[in-house]
């Protein structure tokens, strides 16, 4: 497709408050082959900003509210971030009692977050201003996914709301097709049949954020789809640059207003060697203890100052803890100047060190499959659950996926890290995390063809200090190999971080506990078996990363992963022979498409019949697939044969087992199901010529036959004789 060049076109004006006039501007720019067009100045005026970005039919509001004073009493940047999905996008009317969206789905969520990530590092430190950004999907063509142009959106919002951002940010997600060549922002089509669906923020010249889930791939492969990425995010960020000079858009200098050095001095005075030496005992409860005395002496000597010293008066006026914020800075000095120049981390382990490592599974008697696993001050139960295919999670959302059959849920409770929390559900921390393991796992499922299941695994954090993500990651694989799923290979996964310090080579950590992952730079997760990765997310808290030093990274984190997987093995090393006999039984069998209605009956009335009589979950799927669920094989037994006998249709040469109902002179009526019978003449009883039926057959006898015609009348003819002993066994092994 022919470049297209950011065009800028004056549309309209219209009043503004306070006499002011908007002008509506629009641009478009090429992302991947297609066409986005972005406009402002139309719509939701009273916004510090808005834009409308469009692709195809799918269109996005995005709308970003600055205010105009920082937040006093908090000590971070309050930044929120809200993706909305409209069911009218796709011109549906929500599920559920009230019709209406509710809550925000899992799906929101994530790109919520995936909106949230490249931007919030590109703020300046000590900027505390609340901004919103609301991203609203209108329109949805099922095609152009929503939620790159949804991080675009918000990016061109926050470069004309003239806020100190220090973007723009581009945006775009990678995809392969059959021939291993690259898609830029492909379509669902297109992502479904992709072994690669990556998606990669970042700015001009550096990556911020990776988020990936795959089928297998290499770690080159992962750098191919980031630096074809970066060609795209270039574009996207020259085109929001010249957009926002083009709307006479002035960016906001931002200088801290609080000069924090005194404090900085007396805690260097006070603290500073037991911050070093606090670090330099490799022991967590020594660290914590040194670290909180150093913190008392430090507040007795604030408050030894005189009332209206300065310090005192700043804190004030904001209801900013200052005194915490230097304190930590100093501890992020000492931590990092280690690692640096001594190549020592806070546990005394080297960069490339893993914490010590164990697992077991097992351990939840009726559970289907159960597993924990422990790395250092990290530990996680995963507990498998199976379930028959009408357990499925029905998804009412807009976009083409409807339904799943393997969902994982992340918990992570107060008591993991010692704190009094109450248990509410999950937030934005948990699904994203959840999420991070269940795409981590799905492609070393079995097809449901091959394994009919419905599976749930639940990962409780039973202690966390680091990457409960990725021990949610391992522990779920384990629980799915002892619970019997029969999975492709096992699935492990690391965390990974990285500290940059001027003029020095970025150093990166292996296996990152809690404190490295505060006061670093970089939560790296990379999942995958001994070749390849399923999954990977990358989020920064550095202005980016050089395609060098990720690449590094990938290859560290091979290594820590085969480790990893290599302590896995040491508790289980293949799924389980048989599943658990607590966990229920699948039979499946297939009837014609037409007697689908004959097995459900009016109104559902058959179908239930069935269920009630036999207890088993009974799921019946448009193709004729019929999956029997239940917690015991007479069950089973007794649904299989009530729905035979409702489309049971005789046929010649067919073999049955049936039951003699009536005798006449000249032969013998055998039930055949479905309320069908036959006859055998009494010439086909017995390969001899016999002249009575009785003793030969009687009543109540169970006998195999062979229908041998069926007339014009529909009357059906069987043979006892006619079967061989050949047919009989055949016949008796497969039922």
């Amino acid at each position: 497709m022919k470049k297209i060049k950011a065009a800028f076109i004056k549309t309209f004006k219209q009043p503004r408050k306070k006499g002011k006039m908007v002008e509506s501007k629009k641009t478009q720019l090429e992302v991947g082959g297609k066409i986005v067009e972005v406009e402002t100045g139309k719509y939701a005026n009273s916004a510090t900003s808005s834009v409308t970005i469009k692709c195809g039919d799918t269109m996005l509001f995005v709308h970003c509210c600055v205010s105009k004073e920082p937040r006093v009493g908090i000590d971070f940047f309050p930044l929120l971030i809200d993706y909305e999905e409209r069911m009218s996008a796709i011109g549906r009317i929500p599920g559920g009692y009230n019709r209406s969206e509710g809550k925000a789905s899992d799906k929101a969520i994530l790109v919520s977050r995936l909106i949230d990530r490249p931007i919030r590092p590109l703020f300046p430190k000590g900027y505390r201003n609340d901004i919103q950004i609301v991203a609203q999907l209108f329109s949805y063509d099922q095609e152009n996914q929503p939620d790159t142009l949804a991080m675009l959106g918000a990016s061109y919002a926050l470069m004309l709301s003239g806020a100190p951002f220090e973007g723009p940010i581009g945006a775009v997600r990678v995809g392969r097709d059959e021939n291993g060549n690259m898609i830029a922002n492909p379509t669902h089509q297109q992502a479904d049949k992709s072994d690669l669906d990556i998606v990669v923020a970042g700015t001009h010249d550096s990556v911020i954020m990776v988020e990936a889930g795959c089928k297998f791939v290499t770690e080159d492969d992962i750098m191919n789809a980031v630096e074809f990425a970066q060609v795209e995010i270039r574009k996207q960020c020259e085109a929001q640059s010249a957009f926002a000079q083009e709307c006479g858009i002035t960016r906001e200098d931002f200088v801290n207003p609080y000069d924090t050095t005194e404090i900085k001095n007396i805690i260097d005075e006070v603290a500073g060697g037991m911050i070093y030496d606090a670090y330099h005992n490799f022991d967590r409860e020594y660290r914590q203890n040194k670290l909180e005395e150093a913190k008392k002496l430090v507040k007795e000597r604030i408050e030894s100052l005189e009332e209206n010293h300065p310090i005192h008066v700043m804190i004030e006026e904001t209801g900013i803890d200052f005194v915490a914020e230097e304190f930590k800075a100093a501890e992020k000095k000492v931590m990092r100047a280690m690692i640096v120049n001594e190549g020592v981390r806070a546990d005394g382990r080297k960069p490339t060190d893993v914490r010590p490592i164990w697992c077991e599974v097992g351990v939840i008697p009726r559970a289907h499959g159960s597993a924990v696993f422990t790395r250092g001050q990290t530990q996680v139960l995963s507990v498998a659950t199976l379930a028959g295919p009408g357990m499925k999670q029905e998804i009412d959302g807009v976009d083409p996926q409807t339904e799943k059959t393997y969902m994982h849920k992340y918990i992570f409770p107060g008591f993991s890290v010692g704190e009094v929390k109450a248990l509410r559900g999950p937030g934005r921390r948990e699904v994203g995390h959840g999420n991070l393991a269940e795409r981590a796992n799905v492609p070393a499922l079995p097809s449901q063809e091959e394994f009919g299941y419905t599976i749930r695994v639940t990962s409780d954090v039973l202690e966390s200090n680091g990457s409960t993500s990725m021990a949610s990651t391992c522990g779920s694989s384990m629980a799915l190999m002892n619970a019997g799923v029969p999975v492709k290979c096992m699935i492990g996964g690391v965390a990974m971080g990285m500290i940059t310090e001027p003029d020095h080579e970025p150093v990166v950590l292996t296996d990152i506990q809690g404190i490295e992952d505060f006061l670093g730079d970089m939560d790296f997760k990379v999942t995958g078996n001994d070749e390849a990765i399923t999954a990977l997310q990358m989020d920064m808290k550095a202005k980016g990363i050089s395609n060098d030093t990720l690449r590094r990274a990938l290859q560290q984190a091979k290594e820590g992963r085969l480790h990893i997987l290599s302590k896995m093995r040491e508790a289980i090393t293949e799924p389980a022979k048989e599943l658990s006999p607590y966990a229920p039984s699948i039979t499946t069998m297939t009837i014609p498409q037409a007697d689908i209605g004959t097995v459900i009956g009016p109104g559902g009335k058959q179908i239930r019949a069935i269920i009630d009589a036999s207890g088993a979950e009974i799921d019946i799927q448009d193709s004729g697939v019929v999956t029997i669920t239940s917690n015991d094989q007479e069950g089973a037994k007794i649904a299989m044969k009530m729905i035979r006998d409702l489309t049971f249709k005789p046929e010649e040469g067919m073999i049955l087992k049936g039951k003699v109902v009536r005798i006449i002179p000249i032969g013998a009526f055998v039930e055949l199901g479905g309320g069908k019978d036959g006859m055998v003449h009494i010439s086909q009883i017995c390969k001899e010529r016999i002249e009575t039926i009785e003793p030969h057959v009687n009543i109540g006898d169970e006998v195999i036959v062979k229908i041998i015609k069926i007339d014009d009348r529909g009357r059906v003819n069987l043979t006892i004789k006619g079967v061989t002993e050949e047919e009989k066994a055949k016949f008796e092994a497969e039922n």
